[in-house]
């Protein structure tokens, strides 16, 4: 089991690696940049969280978390060298997975810790969005956290239905698709029908 979590984590590092490069090639940045905007996209989120929990640092220890994220820069900068562009929507797609791995296993690891349910939900939203929130930063950028369609409330959702599940005593994988399924269809929704959360009236 903690081998499969192990591999869910990886997916959700490469995923989030790509974003970062994605947004590193939109800004053209050097391969210094790429890797080091790829890098803090993956394990940021993951790294507040863990400084919050006061638990050893996931990445400290674990080189692999390093290949993946090196190894989705290499495929993702030799893709966009190839195609010469990228569609719109592939930061948003690859944003979206990114989002549904990392606010189920940052829960997760928050529930493992002894954390209440409350508690791990917000764990999960700051594993899923802090790493973004930093690569906007850094690429000068309105985070995605702080504006246009639904972002952290699809990770609210996806957490929700995770500690749920587990109330509810569901196969712990059965939970994890659940509510990284949920995540995606909130997230995907709300960038097509633009679904946002208005609190303000604009003029047009």
């Amino acid at each position: 089991m903690t081998e499969l979590y192990h591999w869910f984590d990886l997916i959700g590092i490469a995923v989030f690696a790509i974003s970062g490069t994605i947004v590193a090639y939109e800004k053209k940045m050097d391969g210094f940049g790429v890797v080091v905007l790829a890098t803090v996209t993956a394990i940021g989120g993951g790294t507040v969280r863990d400084v919050i929990l006061d638990v050893p640092v996931f990445w400290l220890h674990d080189q692999s978390y390093f290949f993946a994220i090196l190894a989705a820069v290499l495929i993702t900068s030799r893709l966009i060298n190839k195609q010469k562009s990228i569609p719109y929507y592939t930061l948003q797609i690859a944003d979206a997975f990114g989002l549904a791995f990392f606010a189920v296993m940052g829960t997760q690891k928050a529930l493992l810790a002894g954390m209440p349910e409350m508690t791990a939900i917000i764990m999960g939203v700051i594993t899923a969005c802090f790493g973004g929130l930093i690569r906007d930063v850094l690429a000068r950028e309105i985070p995605m956290l702080l504006k246009g369609e639904l972002y952290a409330i699809t990770c609210i959702a996806g957490g929700i239905v995770y500690t749920l599940s587990v109330y509810f005593s569901f196969v712990t994988e059965l939970a994890m698709v659940l509510a990284m399924l949920m995540t995606l269809f909130l997230r995907f929704s709300a960038i097509k029908w633009k679904i946002t959360l208005h609190v303000f009236k604009y003029p047009d």
